[in-house]
C-alpha cells in the first residue's frame, strides 16, 4: 500500500518547519509548498508534496504519531540522525540494525518538536 500524504498537526509551525527543513534534507526532501504559517508540504517531487505539517486546530491533547521516512542508504539515515540531533531533538533510537523487522532494516529513530516518533530507515546493504 502506498500512501498518498500524511499530515501532522503541530503546537508550533515554525519550530516543526525548522526540524522537518533539517532533517528532511539528507532524504532529498524540501519544502514543495508552503503556506505558513499555516501548513507546509514536503517532498522529493517539486510540487509534489507527500508530507504535511500544520498548525494544531483540532481535538484536545496529545496523540503520538509515527512517521517512517524512506531513506536510499544507511548514509542517508546517519545524516538524518545527525540532523535531528542538531536541531536538539530527544534521540529514542540511535542508527541501527532492527532485524526483528527485517534482516537489512537500518533506522534510526528521534522525536520532533512535538513530541512525535519519527524515523528514516532504509533496507539498502552498507556501501
Amino acid at each position: 500500500m502506498a500512501l498518498h500524504h500524511v499530515s501532522l498537526q503541530c503546537g508550533d509551525v515554525a519550530a516543526a518547519a525548522a526540524f522537518y527543513d533539517a532533517v528532511l534534507a539528507p532524504l532529498n526532501a524540501s519544502r514543495q509548498m508552503d503556506f505558513a504559517p499555516h501548513a507546509i508540504g514536503y517532498g522529493s517531487v517539486p510540487g509534489q508534496p507527500d508530507f504535511w505539517i500544520g498548525e494544531f486546530n483540532s481535538g484536545d491533547g496529545f496523540r503520538e504519531t509515527h512517521i517512517a521516512f524512506a531513506a536510499e542508504s544507511r548514509a542517508e539515515v546517519d545524516a538524518f540522525f545527525a540532523a535531528a540531533q542538531a536541531q536538539g531533538a530527544q534521540v529514542l533510537h540511535e542508527p541501527r540494525l532492527w532485524p526483528e523487522y527485517g534482516p537489512a532494516y537500518y533506522g534510526a529513530f528521534v522525536r520532533d518538536p512535538d513530541g512525535n516518533n519519527v524515523e528514516a530507515v532504509t533496507f539498502a546493504e552498507p556501501a
